[in-house]
C-alpha cells in the first residue's frame, strides 16, 4: 500500500506546484543614436506610433502612476501600467492589468543602448501562459515584440 501512495503523493505535489514563469526577450539593431531611438520610442503611450497593432494609446493615472489603453487593430484592448521609467538609462518597466494576450503575471522591460555607431533595442518579458500552452503564448509574446521593434527601427532611421 505505501508503495502505491508515494507516487500518487509525488504526483499531487508536482501539480500543486504553481507554473514556472516563461521568458520571452527579442533584440533589435537600429542605425541611429541611442538618444534618438530613445525619442522614437518616446512617452509611454509612444507605443501608438511606433507598433503596427496599436491603433491608439490612451494615457491615464492610477495611484500615480501611468496606465495606457491600446486600442488594437482589429479590435481588442490592452490595459498596461508602467511600474518604473528611466531616461538616463533608456529603460521602462510596464505590467499588463488587463487584454486578449494569452498571459498573466506579466512584466517587462524595454532598453535602448549604444551598439557601435548604433543602438540595440532589448525587450524582454516575464509571464505565465494563461489560456493557452506555454509555447503559444511565448509564440505570441514573441510576435509583439518582434513587429515592435521592427516599428522602432523602421521609425528611427
Amino acid at each position: 500500500m505505501l508503495k502505491i501512495a508515494l507516487p500518487v503523493v509525488s504526483l499531487a505535489a508536482f501539480a500543486a506546484t504553481p507554473a514556472l514563469a516563461l521568458e520571452v526577450t527579442k533584440t533589435a539593431t537600429v542605425a541611429a543614436s541611442p538618444d534618438k531611438v530613445w525619442n522614437t520610442i518616446g512617452g509611454f503611450c509612444g507605443i501608438g506610433d511606433w507598433h503596427p497593432v496599436v491603433e491608439k494609446c490612451a494615457l491615464s493615472k492610477t495611484g500615480g502612476k501611468e496606465e495606457r489603453t491600446l486600442s488594437l487593430k482589429g479590435g481588442g484592448t490592452i490595459v498596461e501600467q508602467e511600474q518604473s521609467r528611466d531616461d538616463k538609462k533608456m529603460d521602462y518597466t510596464y505590467t499588463i492589468l488587463s487584454g486578449p494576450l494569452p498571459v498573466e503575471d506579466y512584466k517587462s522591460t524595454i532598453m535602448v543602448e549604444k551598439d557601435g555607431s548604433g543602438s540595440k533595442v532589448t525587450w524582454t518579458g516575464n509571464f505565465k501562459a494563461k489560456g493557452a500552452p506555454d509555447d503559444k503564448a511565448k509564440e505570441a509574446i514573441a510576435g509583439v515584440y518582434e513587429a515592435g521593434l521592427k516599428g522602432i527601427a523602421d521609425k528611427a532611421k
